[in-house]
C-alpha cells in the first residue's frame, strides 16, 4: 500500500494505491503521505489536468472496497459525463429499482474514490446539493468547474 498527500483547489488530498490500482482518495487535511508509486504519479497527474481544466475522464485502474450493490452504484456514477448532473431517482431507475433512492444515496456517500468515481455529479430533487464526503462547498466547487448547470432551491 502506498499513500501521497498533495495541495490541490479543493485543500490536501490523498490517494492511495494498493498492488497497482487506486483504492482511496481523501480529503482528510490532518494526513501527511509522501510514499510514491507509477500508479500514484498518474493519478496525481490525470487530478492536476483535471483541474487545469485538460481532462474531463480519468483513465486509472481503481478498485474501490463495497459491497457488489456499492460497485454497481459507482459504476453508474462513472457513466454521468463531465459537466452533467444526475439524481438519486435518476440513478435508481437506471439501476431497475426506484424505491433505492436512499440505498443509492447511502452508496454514494460511501464511495471512497470521489471526484475520480464522480459522486459529487448526483444532486437531490431539483437541483438540490445534498451532501458530499469533502463538503457541500467542495461540492459546488467540482460542479462549477465542470460547467454543471445547478438549480438551487
Amino acid at each position: 500500500m502506498n499513500s501521497k498527500s498533495f495541495h490541490s483547489p479543493l485543500g490536501r488530498l490523498t490517494l492511495t494505491e494498493i498492488n497497482g490500482e487506486i483504492v482511496r482518495l481523501s480529503f482528510d487535511e490532518s494526513l501527511d503521505f509522501s510514499d510514491q508509486s507509477s500508479i500514484i504519479s498518474k493519478a496525481e497527474e490525470q487530478l492536476n489536468d483535471y483541474f487545469l481544466g485538460r481532462r474531463k475522464r480519468f483513465d486509472l485502474p481503481l478498485n474501490p472496497e463495497g459491497t457488489a450493490f456499492q460497485k454497481n452504484v459507482w459504476e453508474e456514477l462513472e457513466k454521468i459525463p463531465f459537466g452533467a448532473t444526475s439524481s438519486y431517482g435518476e440513478l435508481a431507475r437506471k439501476l431497475g429499482d426506484p424505491k433505492k433512492m436512499r440505498a443509492i444515496g447511502a452508496a454514494n456517500g460511501q464511495n471512497p474514490i470521489p471526484i475520480i468515481i464522480p459522486c459529487h455529479r448526483v444532486v437531490g430533487k431539483d437541483g438540490k446539493m445534498i451532501g458530499f464526503s469533502g463538503g457541500v462547498e467542495r461540492k459546488i466547487k467540482l460542479l462549477e468547474h465542470e460547467g454543471a448547470l445547478l438549480a438551487f432551491g
